[in-house]
């Protein structure tokens, strides 16, 4: 049996710290331009109480997204112990591309994973490199894509990024601005032969119907800005709606495919992306099976982290494996769930035995 197995992460968390209270004198409206009646104040901790998040990190305006997804691929590589030459494939997930901190624009030209390859300085043409765009999910889904590889037999090794840079997407005047932060995940997916350890299953879906428009790009809240500039913009509620309706479900489907019970589930590794919200999703998936959730079986980072889209659960995981997230450990055995949900909409799950 060919198992796709995880044998080494790695993580770039920026150094520049931004909390909550540099928010404070902030100009936050509303969509239609006018102003909040509330005080930035009062605004700010009604944030930290519905996403958890009492800081973020920032990159330096030196770095861009595929700098960010190199350092964390160098550190992915370094613990797996492999060399780069043998990569077949690099797989980047990012949504904005290198978006330089001065310029308004995306740059997509080479792909992100070209640049990673080339600054890891492989020089092997049957290494592919490609990147991919489905939202908050990308990393998950490039997991997913290199077990595909794998179990088709045209790959053994393969690296796979998720790299943000959110902090240069978004519009100051929006406050979901405070949400979204930047950061990097890669890990290596290795063949394993014959071992009870890797992937086990998982489930990916994509719904546009109603829910295409959920998250998108649109023009600044401060109507003296210049219309034809776009940021990240959401439908909050919506979303929160989506993610409780189908992510439970989608991760239930990836568990039953593999007829391991509720019980054997160590951690679930979820989307950071607002705690309230990872908190009812986590309850409700536990009730499909009725039963109550386990303490702390949902690692968390947003905290200090805020949301770095695809980068939150490479990010997650490798903290957790490396010891590095207070009373968060998994061991040898243990069966873990990973999981998405963003743009698109999107939505993704993985479940692994370590």
């Amino acid at each position: 049996m060919i198992s796709s197995t995880i044998t080494g992460t790695g993580s770039y968390i920026p150094e520049i710290i931004k909390e909550n209270k540099q928010f404070l004198e902030n100009c936050f409206l509303n969509a239609d331009g006018t102003e909040i009646p509330s005080e930035n104040e009062l605004i700010i901790d009604k944030f930290k109480a519905i996403t958890g998040i009492v800081e973020r990190r920032y990159a330096p305006s030196k770095y861009n997204t595929s700098d960010l997804g190199f350092f964390a691929a160098q550190k992915a590589i370094e613990d797996a112990a492999i060399n780069p030459e043998e990569l077949d494939y690099i797989i980047l997930a990012h949504n904005f591309g290198d978006v330089k901190s001065t310029a308004i624009q995306s740059d997509l030209l080479p792909s992100l994973a070209t640049r990673v390859k080339y600054r890891l300085g492989i020089k092997n043409p049957n290494c592919v490199a490609y990147d991919i765009l489905f939202g908050c999910p990308g990393w998950v889904e490039g997991v997913i894509q290199a077990q595909a590889f794998i179990k088709a037999g045209i790959a053994k090794k393969i690296l796979v990024i998720g790299a943000e840079t959110l902090s240069r997407v978004v519009d100051k005047y929006d406050r979901d601005s405070m949400i979204y932060s930047d950061g990097a995940g890669a890990c290596i997916v290795e063949k394993n032969d014959g071992q009870d350890a890797g992937i086990l299953s998982h489930a990916s879906q994509t719904f546009t119907v109603d829910e295409a428009y959920h998250l998108f790009f649109g023009k600044s809240f401060q109507t003296q800005e210049d219309p034809d500039v776009r940021y990240i913009k959401m439908h909050g509620r919506k979303i929160y709606e989506f993610a409780l309706n189908h992510v439970p479900a989608a991760m239930k489907t990836a568990l039953d495919k593999t007829g391991i019970p509720i019980g054997e589930v160590k951690k679930i590794f979820i989307h950071q992306a607002n705690e309230k919200m990872d908190e009812a999703i986590i309850k409700r998936f536990y009730r499909l099976y009725k039963t109550p959730v386990p303490e702390g079986v949902m690692p968390m980072s947003i905290h200090k982290l805020g949301n770095s889209s695809v980068a939150t659960v490479p990010t997650l995981l490798d903290l957790v494996i490396k010891g590095n997230l207070e009373n968060q450990s998994i061991e040898k055995g243990d069966i873990i769930i990973l999981a998405s949900v963003g743009a698109g909409m999107n939505i993704n799950a993985i479940v692994y035995r370590y």
